[in-house]
Order: structure tokens, then C-alpha cells, then sequence
């Protein structure tokens, strides 16, 4: 049995304990005509409400805030260059909250607007020294 059938095999025995699955694993396409309808602005309140439902009073949580690029998320063909992200994690090890930067942006731009979306009091963040600007202490 070949590494892809493996990888398949491992899939299958994930989704059947959510789903029948009587014609095998769903393709990528249906996967896509799944979720393609879903609103994101919806979808993010709606994810929100249920991440406060299941998280308790922060206290002295602590929530790491740290930027990623996304390897291979570039499309050379439309001059798109890689998904630039910034999240923000529970101890739960739950992504509270990630924002989308612009291909123009950086993540001192995108902290201070993911910051000013969750409820930090109580809280401490820790950020790597690229988020260290005055204007995100403050």
C-alpha cells in the first residue's frame, strides 16, 4: 500500500466518525461547493460566539500573538504573493482570532486591529520583538 493510500485510508477512518460515507471520501470540489457559500463575516461572528462559550473568564490567560506566512500560498500565475497571517492563541492551544494581512501590510499593521478584537483584560501577551512598538504596548 502506497503513502497516498495511506493517507487516504487515515482520512476515511477521520470523516466516518462524522459523516456516511457511502461513495468514499468526498472529493476537493465537493468540498469547495460545501463551503464556498458560507459567508466569512458570518461564519467569523458565528465562531467567535462559540470560542466565548466555551472559554472561561481569561484571568491571567496567557495569549501568544505571533505572524505566520503561509508556504505555498502564492500564485505565480496571478502575481499573488503568499497569505500573510496574524493569530492569537488560548491556552487551550484554541486560534482565538486570525487576521488576514494585506500584501502590502506587515504585522505591525495587522497586531494593533487584531488586538482591538479580543477582550485582553486580565490578560497577558506575549509577542515576538517585531510587535515591540510603543504604539502596540499602549
Amino acid at each position: 500500500m502506497g503513502e497516498h493510500e495511506n493517507d487516504r485510508l487515515s482520512k476515511y477512518d477521520w470523516l466516518k466518525q462524522f459523516l456516511a460515507l457511502p461513495e468514499d471520501i468526498p472529493s476537493g470540489h465537493t468540498f469547495g461547493r460545501v463551503f464556498e457559500p458560507i459567508n466569512p463575516k458570518v461564519f467569523e461572528r458565528c465562531f467567535r460566539h462559540w470560542v466565548e462559550s466555551i472559554v472561561e473568564a481569561p484571568g491571567a490567560q496567557v495569549i501568544p500573538i505571533d505572524g505566520k506566512t503561509l508556504k505555498g500560498s502564492y500564485d505565480r500565475e496571478q502575481g499573488k504573493s503568499a497569505l500573510h497571517l496574524v493569530s492569537a492563541c488560548s491556552i487551550y492551544l484554541l486560534v482565538l482570532l486570525v487576521l488576514k494581512q494585506d500584501d502590502k501590510s506587515n504585522e505591525i499593521t495587522a497586531i494593533p486591529a487584531l488586538l482591538e478584537l479580543l477582550d485582553m483584560a486580565g490578560c497577558i501577551i506575549t509577542i515576538d520583538p517585531m510587535g515591540t512598538q510603543t504604539a502596540i504596548a499602549s
